[in-house]
């Protein structure tokens, strides 16, 4: 007995022993080499093997083992499998994964569809408590099928939300992208999933969720950790430490930007904006990487469209606006100020010149003396939109001419820079308050002292604040009284309406970062008690929402007084603007309408007041900046951009993508990049704008055109 009992023993250690030696099935993938999936799987350490084909993988698969048929010619074609592949797997007992598939067992598949506004949404409860139902993913520029599936895992359907579908599906149109077929060892995506790093899927962490089930469906067990690197991704973690030459670094990075985007228009390309009058909205394919960046002479574009295509690529807005030709020109001249660039310097050089010489930008009736529109800034170069005049827009060039005209050492734009100014004025009512929107025609058969009497108020610093903010700066050169007082009459008004009768746009906290910029710049001109308390009050405010990182999160003001506040509806999702964030609570930064303004409204409160807390928060911003700036060597077209949208706890780009224009992954070169390359430089010279700009002789002009703009 007991020598049959070691004799069991034995057997039964040679049976583990020979079971320890014997190789794990191995993943039998048909898909090209370089397809994501696969390469992520070896990188991280599934064991695989990939072939040519479906029929090869399927054969050559050992039975009861995974089995993956990627889909090689999304999106123009689909998969192509024989109905002989799915039998013998069946006979092999196989577990096929297949993707974007031309026909399916026992179902009918119909044609190639796209995508619009929809999102992925989580359906099932198999992606385990980290992934739950209703939760949102992106499969950017989705293509499918359309198939008849039951109770599918993921789905895409237009809906509105931060994280979750927030009004569930049952008011929206829902597509099946991954479901489990009848036949049980077949699962279906009915798009390609495995291009979810080249097509920038997101979030990061819910994708690797998605691949963790399917690998364990296909090879039941302990599915090891994914390991991959975004394309695009930021220049730094939250918790690492940054260079002592990461500011610089950040500076050349995001002028750099400019030309590695070929936003820069070159003259020997220059005819395709013309073209681009076909395009949506004028919203087209990016200029190739093959073409030469411009030198500022032929403008400027706008920047890159938040919708990302399957191959990781954006389209670009091809508008050449006045605001970002000012903005980005004093982003690039702080660039060779500092570093005494030379090229820097002359394309800084070159925008402004087409800004106010070389376009239709102040051309045409607003370079007529007796036209009413004289000096003002039209919106575009656009014939529809060269007529279009906003305040604010016409601010953000007057504050960028100004900075950039400074670091140039030139009085090249002084008058341009004064026209517009005082056109701008002239078209301000008693109480300090400008229209937000003056168009050609309508300023043409009023004339320009219609507005100058027309008594109105509005209140939202988004359109009045900056411009207010350009009258002290010229008060301080001038003394010319009557623009103090108007504009001490307007931010009286409007800090009696703070905070519950503020008109927000897309959010409460751009219109404090707007308004705090000038307050300081009141505290400039007449410091007093009052004036330091109202800057106080609005810092505060905006500084208790900036989290440790840096960041500032978003918050919604008061229901109805809001022009665009979030989708109410899924259906409304997408067709206007919105803010990033669904409620308020969600940890989103925005840099596009509130960090980057709140970078510099900070910097100069800082310097106006000497206060040491408001120049730490303005310090741990630019550090913030620093390290969500884009890091991609895959695309060197956005490398040293940064977008709208940054969640700052998953420490990745990602919001509601809602609004219709200016999305989550959009980049702008004056809103965004101007500013905040501009501010990073004047911490860099441990300056600001107000004193770098001192020195200006812009008032030598001013008796000039003051009788010429401003006899009433």
């Amino acid at each position: 007995m007991k020598r049959l009992s070691r004799a069991l023993l034995l057997i039964a250690i040679v049976f583990t022993v020979q079971c320890a030696k014997t190789p794990s099935q191995k993943l039998a993938f048909s898909c090209l080499a370089d397809n994501d999936l696969f390469r992520v799987a070896t990188t991280s350490g599934i064991l695989s093997a990939r072939y040519d084909s479906p029929e090869k993988a399927v054969k050559s698969a050992a039975n009861g083992s995974g089995v993956l048929i990627l889909a090689d010619n999304y999106p123009r074609r689909t998969t192509v499998i024989d109905p002989a592949i799915y039998e013998l797997a069946a006979k092999k007992k196989l577990r096929l994964y297949v993707e974007f598939p031309s026909q399916l067992p026992g179902l009918k598949t119909g044609k190639i569809q796209p995508t619009h506004w929809e999102r992925g949404i989580i359906t099932s409860d198999a992606f385990g408590d980290s992934l739950k139902k209703m939760r949102i993913v992106m499969i950017q520029d989705c293509h499918f099928v359309s198939v008849p599936a039951q109770a599918p895992l993921l789905v895409v359907a237009k809906i509105a939300g931060f994280d979750t579908a927030v009004y569930g599906l049952d008011s929206t149109q829902i597509h099946p992208i991954l479901f489990q077929h009848p036949a049980g060892n077949l699962l279906v995506a009915t798009t390609k999933l495995s291009q979810f790093v080249t097509a920038r899927y997101a979030p990061k962490e819910a994708w690797t969720q998605i691949w963790k089930m399917i690998f364990h469906w296909l090879k039941p067990g302990q599915v090891p950790d994914l390991q991959w690197t975004p394309q695009v991704r930021p220049s730094f973690k939250a918790d690492e430490p940054l260079p002592k030459d990461s500011r610089r670094t950040a500076i050349r990075r995001g002028v750099a930007w400019y030309s590695n985007s070929r936003l820069l228009m070159d003259k020997s390309w220059s005819e395709k904006f013309a073209m681009a009058g076909n395009y949506y909205d004028r919203v087209g394919p990016a200029p190739s990487q093959k073409l030469p960046p411009g030198d500022g002479s032929y403008g400027i574009l706008e920047g890159f469209n938040a919708k990302i295509k399957y191959n990781g690529s954006q389209p670009v807005r091809w508008y050449q606006r006045a605001d970002c030709s000012g903005e980005t020109s004093m982003a690039i001249a702080l660039d060779g100020f500092v570093d005494g660039d030379s090229k820097s310097l002359t394309i800084a050089k070159n925008l402004l010149d087409f800004l106010y010489f070389n376009s239709i930008l102040q051309h045409g009736p607003r370079a007529d003396p007796a036209s009413p529109s004289y000096g003002l800034l039209g919106w575009d170069t656009t014939e529809r939109s060269s007529g279009v005049y906003y305040g604010d827009d016409n601010a953000r060039a007057i504050l960028g001419t100004l900075t950039a005209s400074a670091a140039l050492k030139s009085n090249r734009w002084d008058e341009a820079a004064l026209r517009v100014i005082l056109g701008n004025f002239r078209t301000t009512g008693p109480s300090g308050f400008r229209e937000p929107r003056i168009e050609e025609a309508e300023l043409q058969e009023h004339g320009w002292k219609y507005y100058w009497r027309k008594d109105l108020t509005h209140f939202a610093p988004h359109y009045q604040a900056w411009i207010w903010a350009c009258y002290l700066w010229l008060y301080d050169k001038t003394g010319y009284q009557p623009l103090l007082d108007r504009t001490k009459t307007g931010i009286r008004k409007m800090m009696q309406a703070y905070p519950n009768n503020w008109q927000w746009t897309n959010g409460l906290q751009q219109e404090r970062a707007r308004m705090l910029l000038t307050l300081a710049w009141l505290i400039r001109v007449e410091d007093t008690p009052e004036h330091r308390k109202w800057l106080q009050q609005v810092a505060v405010d905006l500084l208790s929402f900036q989290d440790a990182c840096g960041a500032i999160r978003e918050e919604i003001g008061n229901v109805g007084h809001g022009s665009y506040g979030p989708p109410k509806s899924n259906k409304a999702y997408g067709t206007n603007e919105a803010p990033l964030i669904q409620e308020n609570g969600d940890p989103l930064a925005d840099m596009l309408y509130t960090s980057n303004f709140a970078l510099f409204s900070l910097t100069e409160a800082a310097a106006a007041t000497g206060d040491e807390k408001i120049k730490q928060a303005a310090e741990k911003l630019g550090d913030f900046m620093m390290r969500i700036q884009v890091r991609s060597e895959a695309h060197p077209e956005l490398d040293g951009a940064w977008f709208r949208a940054f969640d700052f706890n998953r420490w990745e780009y990602w919001a509601s993508n809602a609004d219709a224009g200016w999305g989550a992954w959009s980049t702008e070169t004056g809103w965004t990049q101007g500013w905040i390359v501009s501010m990073l430089a004047m911490q860099e010279l441990h300056s600001n704008l107000w004193d770098f700009t001192a020195e200006s002789k812009i008032a030598k002009h001013f008796e000039k055109y003051q009788k010429m703009m401003l006899t009433y």
